[in-house]
């Protein structure tokens, strides 16, 4: 395959268990299969909207992986550059079951995984270059040392290439050896970014700053020609240099889980960007589609295909 592709990421997808009812996982008889990993989930959504996208990683040559791997691909995602390997494992996670719109327990399964055995010797110069945008977060970037290596070749790659990169911040503190180590790690990615998308408590964290004005600010002085800062029920501020304001969220009736609702903003996000919106249609666009990501239970069956997004008027 040697077609262009609108957008590439790089990232581990695992196989997640939902719980079939509500409760402790360890009480829990039956569980739902679903696939799971934040770039993923954008590689889908994007799909959806019928951009060309590729996916590139590392499965184990198991049932998970297998499982993963068709799934992914029946979405249209092109996954010529996914390596199911032999010896070794795919990532897992189990997910509780909640119905107040809290944020469920998970349980991952991941450690000495498949995808945490990337390095830059798995960036392919030639399929990165066929896209003409790279999406990243900072999931990847913290599974392994090497991970975090290729992250930083993808995004240097496509720099040196013209081409556009967003990063979602995406923290995972559990994953990084310390805070003050994510906080260098983000950085160093964000400021290899021209989109950078964090959220208002990941941006506080990450910058000391309290005001998403300030915290905006600080992404731009480290490189970033856009930042959108997610706000959740309030919606989001951006600011792209020449022109900053509030976009506010859309209202939801019940929130039934809010796993995924950034992966489903940065669909919005992006699309709209590269289709060539305005800042802040493209934010009111991610703002829709993540509210439609709280009111489902899984990653993805709130990401909405371009037939249902006309039919919204975005």
């Amino acid at each position: 395959m040697n077609e262009a592709l609108d957008v590439v990421t790089l990232g581990e997808a695992m196989m997640m268990l939902v719980a079939g009812q509500p409760g402790p996982l360890e009480q829990v008889d039956v569980f739902h299969k679903r696939t799971a990993g934040a770039e993923t989930n954008v590689a889908i959504g994007l799909a959806r909207l019928g951009l060309k996208v590729g996916w590139g990683s590392r499965l184990g040559q198991d049932s998970m992986g297998r499982y993963l791997l068709a799934s992914i691909r029946s979405e249209g995602v092109d996954c010529s550059h996914v390596a199911l390997v032999a010896g070794e494992r795919t990532g897992m996670l189990f997910k509780g079951l909640v119905e107040d719109g809290s944020d469920p327990l998970v349980e991952y399964h991941r450690a000495g995984s498949a995808a945490s055995r990337m390095s830059p010797a798995d960036v392919d110069r030639n399929w990165l270059l066929r896209a003409r945008h790279l999406h990243a977060t900072g999931v990847f970037a913290a599974v392994s040392a090497g991970s975090f290596q290729a992250s930083l070749q993808t995004m240097r790659l496509m720099r040196e290439a013209g081409r556009t990169v967003s990063f979602d911040t995406n923290l995972r503190p559990t994953l990084w050896a310390s805070e003050d180590a994510m906080r260098s790690g983000i950085h160093q990615l964000a400021a290899r970014a021209d989109w950078v998308l964090p959220g208002l408590e990941e941006g506080r964290l990450l910058t000391g700053e309290r005001q998403p004005e300030a915290i905006a600010r600080f992404y731009r002085d480290l490189g970033a020609r856009l930042v959108v800062i997610k706000l959740g029920p309030e919606g989001a501020y951006y600011d792209d240099g020449a022109q900053q304001g509030y976009v506010p969220a859309c209202p939801v009736d019940r929130v039934i889980d809010t796993v995924g609702a950034g992966d489903g903003f940065a669909v919005g996000v992006i699309s709209a960007l590269l289709e060539g919106m305005d800042v802040r249609g493209a934010v009111g666009r991610g703002a829709w589609i993540g509210a439609r990501a709280v009111q489902v239970r899984g990653d993805t069956e709130g990401l909405p295909t371009r037939a249902i997004l006309r039919q919204a008027g975005l």
